[in-house]
């Protein structure tokens, strides 16, 4: 089956184009205009109410105009129907793209080639020869493939640990990823050539950095938030069901903090941890719950009372964000310095409060 660029889709995608970049500030406001979303988003699924996942097809009513929208668009889900592949935001995509500064002839390596769009855009922009797109989903680079062909794109695509890179066709100047990492990659900075840009997300935002000597790296997050599904790593459950018989604490931090203001910051002194909420009849918000994958679990009750469990006391984290952050603060204000040995995010200036990052062969 082919999915035809008619009147319609094409007179959608040109004013999706100008709406993403009114300005007409980046030159990448031409590519999305002439990269066909709806060739890569053939379906999509779209949660109801109850949570329940309704699939809308090429043809549907609402297809085109949700394909050619700012929004992103669920792809895949797992047999707990749990998504798992998704095609991003394209507001997020455009500041993405236009972070990673390219020139004509440089070469770009892309971690999460997912349904092929993002690569579809690079291969648009550099072209196929220059663009390399990596996914350990093989299934997901089957059907890229085969949609990139259709719209008219041949880049290397190949199923493999995108956190790896791809050495065989390094260096590259540019490289970004569009799954989330806990940090820089290590492969990244063997592979990226001298001078070259890094954007990818780290906890709930879009690091950018630049490589300033061989595994040395320095680079500020840009204000853009980023929810990006993560790499696909074994995950643990949380043990509430065991932290509900420990002795609660009193906290003055609200749980919806971590909701919130908080949000960002916690992302990166807690890489990869959980959440979860639980509200009454209402809506209204009642608690928090905070897990991480060796088991360190806790909750937070609107009353005040938490309750913790696990080698790691993750709500002390919160409250010592909370103590730094009186307000709500701003990703752009947040850095990084990378090292070969380590990797540090910084508030304000590099010797401002710091957060380490796993080890970029963790990620």
């Amino acid at each position: 089956m082919t999915w035809p660029d008619t009147k319609a889709s094409a007179a959608m995608r040109h004013r999706f184009a100008a709406d993403l970049d009114p300005q007409h500030a980046t030159e990448w406001a031409e590519v999305f205009a002439a990269v066909p979303r709806h060739v890569f988003v053939p379906r999509f699924y779209a949660q109801a109410d109850d949570r329940s996942w309704r699939t809308v097809y090429w043809g549907d009513p609402g297809h085109l105009e949700a394909v050619y929208s700012d929004q992103a668009l669920t792809t895949q889900l797992d047999e707990h129907g749990l998504p798992t592949s998704s095609s991003s935001e394209p507001a997020l995509m455009l500041a993405m793209l236009n972070a990673l500064d390219v020139r004509d002839g440089d070469t770009v390596f892309e971690l999460g080639t997912g349904t092929g769009y993002n690569a579809a855009l690079l291969s648009h922009r550099l072209g196929d020869h220059n663009v390399t797109s990596v996914d350990v989903d093989l299934a997901l680079v089957e059907g890229a493939v085969q949609r990139l062909e259709q719209a008219g794109y041949r880049p290397f695509v190949t199923g493999a640990d995108g956190a790896r890179g791809y050495p065989a066709r390094a260096p590259y100047a540019r490289i970004i990823a569009t799954a989330a990492l806990r940090s820089v990659p290590t492969a990244f900075l063997d592979q990226a050539a001298p001078g070259g840009v890094i954007v990818a997300p780290i906890g709930n935002g879009v690091l950018r950095t630049t490589i300033t000597a061989p595994g040395h790296a320095t680079g500020r997050f840009l204000p853009t938030p980023a929810h990006f599904m993560p790499r696909r790593v074994p995950t643990v459950a949380p043990a509430f069901e065991a932290v509900r018989d420990r002795e609660p604490t009193d906290t003055k931090v609200a749980p919806a903090d971590v909701l919130d203001r908080l949000r960002f910051p916690l992302s990166i002194a807690l890489p990869g941890h959980n959440s979860c909420s639980w509200r009454d009849q209402d809506g209204e918000l009642t608690a928090v719950g905070l897990w991480s994958e060796d088991g360190s679990t806790a909750t937070a009750h609107v009353s005040g009372a938490v309750r913790q469990i696990g080698p790691r006391r993750l709500w002390d984290v919160v409250e010592g964000l909370a103590a730094v952050f009186p307000g709500v603060p701003l990703r752009e204000e947040f850095g990084v310095t990378v090292s070969p040995s380590r990797q540090v995010v910084w508030y304000g200036s590099p010797d401002g409060p710091a957060w380490e990052l796993p080890r970029g062969d963790a990620t």
